[in-house]
């Protein structure tokens, strides 16, 4: 077969591997690092291939199944559910969803029908879009509506949740945002949800790497019904998703609603990432999930020091992976709003979101700790006041690896 040595696709692969993994240091709250292993799995044999759901098994083989060849493929599911149960302390887990954005679709179809009743928190209130009445309700004819949320703390206001709850009765009750600094208070809330006869769903998609190793909260065992999201955020796999529950009739129906509804594919190259980065999370992730934490005070420390506009200093700036800044007083600093301010920072080789949102998950897959923020902290004003620092974002890159492997 004739091959194609040269193309701009592979060019475009090795530029931005120089770029993206040599000379950038990378603050989004929503991108990670991922190990070389969980690399190479995503362009093994898996990515060619094609199976469906497991039903009957005989001997070791699986029966019922109109493609052949799937003993493998099929396995590496199974196993990687098993750690996904282990990881997350749970009983059911599902990882087919190819997004957090399908784990949600997914999660929304199995606990709802048309007409019925959904709350979560609005995009306003740095909710995911997603749950906003014009995208996924519109689509499934549901109605939403917001829960009630406190500016001042960055916090859903969980007793004003509780009698809204009681009062709608709503069919799926969905805590979790985009913007997420702290943890919920989930108690109130899951009474009123077992009163009205609501499911209580956690979206995980930012926190799902702090959720396995043990940090930010425990959302299963506070009460939540499901727990799902990305699984390459705070979480450092591939891009896709996960949904796990305790509830043996809602993983029933998470099930029926996979094949041939919202999935076909699965992509089972990504499933055997995914369970390698779970493997990884099983050995290193509490470490690992601790320390993103102390990165994100820290850097909020640091910065707040240089009069940088990062907001919560009196809650100690952040419990989670991100970081969010003040836009009035970024434009009375700067002269610049979000979207530009990102783009001057990228300049240097910082790079950010344009919604005013710091994250250290990358930075802590690389190896930083508290005491390199300081120096982080200065590139980052001096990259912030128009200088270009290009050199030196590339002189500290060069100091970092991936610190958190896992080498089998």
């Amino acid at each position: 077969m004739a091959k194609v040595k040269n193309s701009y696709f592979l060019d475009s692969m090795r530029a931005q591997e120089k770029w993206r993994v040599e000379e950038c240091i990378n603050l989004l709250p929503s991108e990670n690092a991922s190990s070389p292993q969980v690399r190479a799995l995503l362009s093994a044999d898996f990515s060619n291939r094609y199976t469906l759901p497991i039903k009957k098994v005989y001997a070791g083989e699986y029966l019922e199944n109109t493609y052949r060849g799937t003993r493998i493929t099929n396995d590496v599911e199974l196993k990687a559910e098993e750690v996904a149960k282990e990881v997350f302390r749970a009983k059911h887990a599902c990882v087919q969803p190819l997004s957090g954005h399908i784990a949600a679709m997914i999660t929304i179809l199995s606990t709802t029908k048309k007409g019925d009743t959904i709350l979560a928190i609005s995009p306003d209130n740095g909710g995911y879009d997603g749950y906003a009445p014009e995208y996924i309700p519109d689509i499934l004819s549901l109605r939403s509506f917001p829960l009630p949320f406190d500016p001042a703390v960055h916090n859903v206001k969980s007793e004003d949740t509780a009698e809204l709850v009681k009062k709608k009765k709503p069919r799926l009750v969905i805590v979790g945002a985009s913007s997420i600094l702290f943890p919920y208070d989930l108690g109130p809330i899951k009474d009123a949800c077992r009163t009205a006869g609501s499911t209580l769903a956690y979206d995980g998609s930012h926190v799902l790497g702090l959720i396995a190793g043990g940090e930010f909260q425990k959302p299963l065992k506070e009460g939540v019904d499901i727990l799902y999201g990305s699984t390459h955020k705070s979480f450092f796999g591939p891009q896709g998703g996960l949904i796990v529950t305790n509830n043996k009739d809602l993983d029933e129906q998470i099930r029926k609603n996979l094949t041939w509804r919202v999935i076909d594919n699965a992509h089972w190259n990504r499933i055997a990432s995914l369970g390698q980065a779970l493997l990884e999370s099983r050995r290193f992730g509490p470490q690992y999930a601790k320390q993103v934490v102390k990165n994100s005070q820290r850097l909020g420390k640091e910065l707040k020091t240089r009069g940088f506009p990062i907001m919560f200093e009196q809650l100690g700036f952040s419990k989670s992976h991100q970081l969010l800044y003040d836009p009035k007083k970024l434009k009375a600093k700067f002269g610049l709003g979000f979207n530009d301010f990102s783009v001057r920072l990228e300049r240097s080789n910082l790079i950010t979101d344009s919604v005013g949102r710091l994250g250290t998950p990358e930075i802590t897959r690389m190896g930083f700790k508290e005491k390199d923020l300081p120096a982080l902290a200065d590139i980052f004003i001096a990259a912030a006041k128009g200088e270009n620092v290009k050199k030196d974002v590339k002189a500290m890159r060069d100091r970092f690896n991936l610190d958190f492997r896992f080498d089998s």
